[in-house]
């Protein structure tokens, strides 16, 4: 090797410890970028020619070192993980906050919820049952059932308002979608220009991966590779990008709440049409409009139904203070009078208590012609219709039942999401300290490039002194 072929391998090695420190501080400068992969600089020994001319050899050592490539330090494996523990904590917790706000609607245990409005009515209809003459206690009586018949609107109204703040959460969410795989298609282009011509794309990369993991709390997006350095998003077996291309997304489905079961909203593809099994997020909230709210909303109207037909039928075989039969105390809000009522018809929005005076109150159980013609003031059937309380069948034991389940499915739903918290937190470390930046290791490198630099330097210097003593000092020697 000769002096200047020499001088050209510190020249390489040089640079390749300037670059080494390049790297090393763009690591340390985004020590806290989320979305950050740490880089590398890989330094390869460059060869010594080993195509002979035609009359000599080259006994070389080599020539120097090259540090043209710098990679990000990522693990497939992890990040495929990654995003699929986050697109299943994302559907947890989707769930979870649902049954959170179904929770709220119905307000239970609580002063203001529908058991404890169950229960004031089972303790008027004892009053009644004790004064059955007494005007204000079936006074109360009414006033209690109004109360009732608000509580059971209130909570309905609340279901709904919960239904339609989900879907218009979905509708902004499959707007993100389809804004975050186009971002990702027009980066996949960028990154394919970049790799062709040679040029860094890792910065891209870290931005692309960003929006892929985004993707993947939203709908449970996948990634497979692609050319080029390009990647294509995958959500349940439908391509979503591949390469510079996007599908859009669109929710479709009914948007009103009485219909979620007949025609429940979904996401589909367009122009197509095809509905997509969407994970994470959206799959979440699917849920609660498909299941979650419209299966409550349905128990609260059989609720309604089940205290409207118990009661009525009972009301109507007793006898008010005039010694009139009894009218049907709960209706749809489309009758009146001595009408019969469908109870298939009510529901907990349009439920209604019809009787509007004390005196029609039908507590008694004996007709004027059994008392010789006078209006009966016993309170028979006062009394059989507080003792409904105690019926293993009734209103009340089925609302409580409503109340269990819907408090058992909160508990596991939130056990569930504890779960998966730790083990997407486990999954995000291990991601982390394969392509997480750490400050410690970054100093090590500093100071191992920085003595590199050191050491390369001294190298020229005396490779220079080399060759001064040969160029200025040989030919003296002969003189």
């Amino acid at each position: 090797m000769s002096g200047f072929s020499s001088l050209n391998v510190a020249r390489t090695a040089l640079w390749a410890s300037q670059r080494g420190l390049d790297v090393t501080g763009q690591n340390i400068a985004n020590v806290n970028t989320e979305g950050y992969s740490r880089q590398r600089a890989e330094l390869q020994a460059i060869g010594a020619n080993t195509v002979p001319a035609l009359y000599s050899v080259s006994n070389e050592v080599g020539g120097g070192v090259s540090a043209d490539k710098v990679i990000r330090i990522r693990d497939a494996f992890l990040e495929g993980r990654g995003q699929t523990e986050h697109a299943n904590q994302a559907n947890l917790t989707a769930a979870k906050d649902a049954l959170s706000q179904v929770e709220q609607a119905f307000r239970e245990p609580g002063d203001t919820g529908i058991q404890s409005m169950l229960t004031d009515v089972s303790s008027a209809w004892d009053d009644v049952a004790n004064h059955p003459e007494n005007l204000a206690a079936r006074s109360q009586l009414l006033q209690r059932a109004e109360t009732l018949v608000s509580g059971l609107h209130a909570t309905k109204a609340s279901l709904d308002g919960q239904w339609n703040q989900t879907r218009e959460n979905l509708q902004v969410l499959v707007s993100d979608v389809n804004a975050a795989a186009g971002s990702i298609a027009r980066l996949n282009e960028q990154i394919k220009q970049a790799t062709i011509t040679d040029q860094p794309a890792n910065d891209l990369a870290d931005k692309r991966d960003l929006l892929v993991m985004t993707l993947a709390e939203k709908v449970g997006a996948t990634t497979t590779p692609g050319e080029d350095g390009a990647v294509n998003v995958v959500v349940a077996g439908t391509t979503l990008v591949a390469g510079n291309k996007a599908l859009t997304l669109v929710l479709d489905g009914t948007s009103d709440p009485d219909a979620a079961i007949s025609d429940p909203p979904s996401v589909v593809t367009v122009p197509a049409g095809s509905k997509l099994r969407v994970g994470g997020t959206a799959q979440g909230q699917l849920a609660t409009l498909t299941t979650i709210v419209p299966g409550y909303r349905t128990a609260l109207d059989g609720i309604a139904q089940k205290l409207a037909g118990s009661l009525n039928d009972v009301h109507v075989t007793g006898y008010d203070l005039t010694g009139t039969g009894g009218n049907p105390m709960f209706d749809d809000g489309t009758g009146a009078g001595p009408t019969p009522v469908n109870p298939l018809t009510i529901t907990a929005s349009n439920i209604r208590v019809r009787i509007k005076q004390p005196a029609e109150v039908a507590a008694a159980s004996l007709s004027p012609a059994a008392t010789g013609g006078t209006p009966s003031r016993d309170g028979g059937i006062a009394d059989k219709i507080s003792g409904m309380r105690l019926d293993p069948a009734g209103t009340e034991a089925k609302y409580r039942q409503l109340v269990v389940q819907l408090g058992v499915q909160s508990a596991v739903a939130t056990r569930n999401l504890d779960i998966q918290s730790v083990i997407a937190t486990q999954v995000d470390a291990s991601r982390d300290s394969v392509a997480g930046v750490s400050i410690d290791e970054e100093m090590t490198n500093m100071l191992q490039f920085q003595h590199a630099y050191s050491a390369a330097g001294r190298l020229v210097t005396a490779i220079d002194e080399t060759l001064d003593t040969l160029i200025n000092h040989t030919g003296l020697v002969g003189r």
